[in-house]
């Protein structure tokens, strides 16, 4: 085989410059480019294929049949080069046939080739065509061909958007056509509201000269541009202040691990060697990046993809001398920032003052660029699709990620709608803080108690500011979440430390690690676990963690130190069966003896909890409960789990109802032994941070609640409106004969006419 390193590929992109700089015409020259690549990969077919007006046409071949050439046309996503195209992926197949997506084309005379190997021509973050190569013997390109086919692809993006061949409709950033107003859906990310006008954070950069004249004056520019973005991020990392110390310390740690990684460096080195300029080799680098993120099914591992994604932003803007992102250019009014996706780090860069919400065209809840921005206390709206199309620079927007709206271009009426209710949400906010310290007691004088769930050491200061009666569940995870590396005892110590240290008197319940399944992180090898078909119920949580005796036995003394002096909560999450409780609870008492032997001083009580999510526990609570000192019903988990419903999927996260009586016949028939045996019975989890489903769990006798900070003030009003003995008595009534009609409908009706605040 002709093609065997970079050296070979530099030698085809000598001959595509040549061919480029020609006075020929652009289908001249798209023909000379079929042969080169051809012979040097010693493949009988390659043919290029362009988008033009909506549909993608064999624009050249070689070995193809000469009339197919205009005649051949293919629809995004439709055959194996519409499916490149339209997934902007990579193909390489040995038997082309046998793909699910082949589309046969006679006119093209292609029956007797079957290897068949394609890659995205991408032009401003769009494929426009597709370079495909063909082969009569069944056989996979080998990798160092696949990447040769890359790099030649770059190049042709180049060569053909000069020469104007494919259709760039979309592409751009010019102002869309229509002016009228546009609502534009998302997901929440990060709660809150802001108005303000559209400012893109990344102006596109267009690469205008891919082929390398001079290969180390390139690779000098690289060197050049990493020594200033590490600059960059050390003085930012270094000024970024959100009072002290924060999960975001650990996130900009690992971005500046990213921004300090050899591998990616050394990847644009060898684009370098390969024949292109410094700017095209961080893009193709890039392009790369965004195949493997469309691949990868773990949402952490992506997240930190993101990461590398917006590093090489930054790098591309410095190689290129230009000014690059909206922050340096900064911010002249209140704004709305919009971005395919944003890095913790730029984020950072942008006046707080001025910045007003953020909307992503991507984005989760455990991206780092979240992290920042609740710290920040900027909102966020996440998976918004369009922006570019949709939205025009200076436009008027509405961000609502409480609605997870955004509005575009509003009416008068929409804009005084908004402000309408965004003096009434500071208004709500100021009457339920009013509250903060009045107690929830029913108005028949029972006390309920009222805690919040946290995740990040920022939000146990929610605790004063709510009035809560402490932390019902602190999710240890998060710490797991976004470092790099696995947490070192000290570093969690420090956080546990921390978190007790800021709830003061306050109970802090904190949950062991629960990672694994959907929360899987790229540090751990989960290779013995292969693919789980359904994660949410695989090898996760206190499974996981049992398995894995030295992680829990680390986060066991680093729990029991951090809590010396004072009472230590633990509480073990997803316990299926009594013995994994008695394994786990063991487990901690070896560490709190291995501890005592060495003149630690210790927890003055250590109580011991599980979380029953897996409906399985309910059958066995008579073992349990006498060897637990209290017990707490995750009811995301948990409600899923009895319906056999994922609550990710967008066709059944609305279908199951948390207030059908077979949930409520099931938590009733959980609370009746708890409380005959004076066990603390708490529910953790979206359903009590409702009104009227917390309303129901009172009517359970459940009275103790763990929910989000903002949630307590709304549950506090309608506890201080409730009567429970009444609710109480209805709820058998209703749970013994359920009504005909949806319970919900009845339970609002209920407490309209017994005048219970639930808004």
């Amino acid at each position: 085989m002709a093609l065997t390193a970079a050296a070979s590929a530099r030698e085809i992109l000598v001959r595509l410059h040549d061919v480029m700089a020609a006075r020929t015409s652009a289908q001249a020259k798209l023909n000379a480019v079929v042969d080169i690549i051809g012979e040097a990969l010693e493949s009988e077919v390659c043919s290029i294929y362009l988008l033009r007006e909506g549909v993608l046409e064999l624009f050249a071949t070689r070995g193809l049949d000469a009339a197919a050439v205009h005649v051949t046309k293919l629809a995004p996503g439709e055959g194996l080069v519409g499916t490149i195209a339209g997934n902007v992926e990579t193909l390489n197949l040995d038997e082309a046939a046998s793909h699910p997506d082949f589309a046969y084309r006679p006119e093209t005379g292609e029956e007797r080739f079957h290897s068949f190997a394609g890659v995205p021509i991408i032009r401003r973050e769009r494929a426009v065509g597709v370079l495909a190569v063909q082969h009569v013997e069944p056989r996979r390109y080998d990798d160092v061909e696949i990447e040769a086919l890359q790099t030649v692809a770059m190049v042709l993006s180049e060569l053909i958007a000069n020469a104007g061949l494919i259709d760039m409709t979309g592409g751009g950033t010019t102002r869309p056509q229509s002016t009228a107003t546009a609502r534009i859906s998302g997901f929440k990310l990060v709660d809150g509201m802001g108005a303000g006008v559209a400012v893109f954070h990344q102006p596109r950069i267009v690469i205008e000269h891919t082929v390398a004249e001079d290969i180390e004056e390139e690779r000098r520019r690289v060197y050049s541009a990493f020594d200033k973005m590490r600059d960059q991020i050390e003085r930012m990392a270094a000024q970024a202040e959100f009072g002290v110390g924060g999960e975001h310390d650990e996130v900009l740690e690992t971005y500046k691990m990213f921004a300090y990684d050899e591998g990616w460096s050394r990847r644009i080195n060898e684009a370098i060697d390969s024949g292109l300029t410094a700017e095209a080799a961080i893009e193709r680098v890039q392009q790369r990046t965004r195949m493997r993120m469309r691949e990868i099914d773990d949402p952490l591992l992506r997240d930190r993809m993101h990461d590398l994604e917006d590093l090489s932003n930054r790098l591309l803007r410095i190689v290129s001398g230009r000014l690059g992102t909206a922050a340096q250019m900064g911010l002249r009014e209140d704004s709305i920032l919009l971005a395919r996706n944003l890095g913790p780090a730029e984020l950072l860069e942008y006046d707080r003052r001025r910045l007003k919400g953020v909307v992503l065209e991507e984005g989760s809840l455990t991206a780092h660029v979240t992290i920042v921005a609740r710290a920040m206390g900027v909102p966020v709206l996440g998976r918004a699709r369009d922006l570019r199309r949709l939205v025009a620079e200076g436009d008027k927007l509405l961000l609502d990620v409480t609605a997870e709206s955004l509005i575009v271009r509003p009416s008068t009426a929409m804009e005084e709608a908004f402000e309408a209710k965004l003096a009434l949400g500071q208004k709500r906010r100021a009457a339920f803080a009013a509250l903060r310290d009045q107690p929830p007691v029913t108005k028949d004088g029972h006390r309920v108690t009222v805690m919040m769930n946290a995740g990040l050491r920022d939000d146990v200061a929610a605790l004063d500011l709510s009035g809560a009666d402490g932390i019902g569940l602190f999710r240890t995870e998060f710490q797991f979440l976004v470092s790099a590396t696995l947490p070192q005892r000290e570093r969690q110590q420090r956080l546990y430390r921390d978190v007790l240290d800021a709830a003061a008197d306050k109970p802090v319940t904190f949950r062991t690690v629960d990672i694994g399944g959907d929360k899987a992180l790229p540090y751990l090898n989960h290779d013995e676990m292969g693919e789980e078909e359904n994660p949410a119920m695989g090898w996760r949580a206190l499974r996981l963690a049992l398995e894995r005796e030295g992680l829990m036995k680390a986060q066991a003394r680093a729990l029991i130190e951090a809590a010396a002096g004072r009472q230590l909560n633990v509480m073990f999450p997803m316990v299926s069966e009594p013995w994994e409780f008695d394994e786990a609870k063991a487990l901690f008492e070896a560490q709190r003896e291995w501890l005592a032997g060495r003149n630690r001083k210790m927890p003055h009580e250590i109580r011991y909890g599980a979380m029953l999510e897996v409906p399985a526990l309910a059958e066995v609570l008579d073992q349990l409960l006498p060897r637990l000192d209290f017990l707490s019903v995750g009811t995301n988990d948990l409600t899923q789990f009895l319906f056999a419903a994922d609550r990710a999927h967008p066709k059944l996260a609305l279908r199951y109802d948390w207030l059908s009586p077979s949930i409520l016949r099931f938590l009733a028939r959980v609370a009746a032994p708890a409380q005959a045996l004076g066990k603390p019975l708490a529910v953790c989890g979206e359903m009590g941070g409702r009104p009227l489903e917390a309303m129901a769990l009172i009517g359970l006798g459940i009275d103790r609640i763990s929910i989000t900070p903002a949630a307590v003030g709304p549950i506090k009003a309608m506890v201080r409106s409730l009567d429970r003995a009444a609710i109480m008595a209805q709820m058998q009534e209703w749970l013994a004969a359920p009504p005909s009609r949806d319970l919900r409908g009845v339970l609002e009706e209920w407490a309209r006419a017994h005048g219970v605040v639930l808004d």
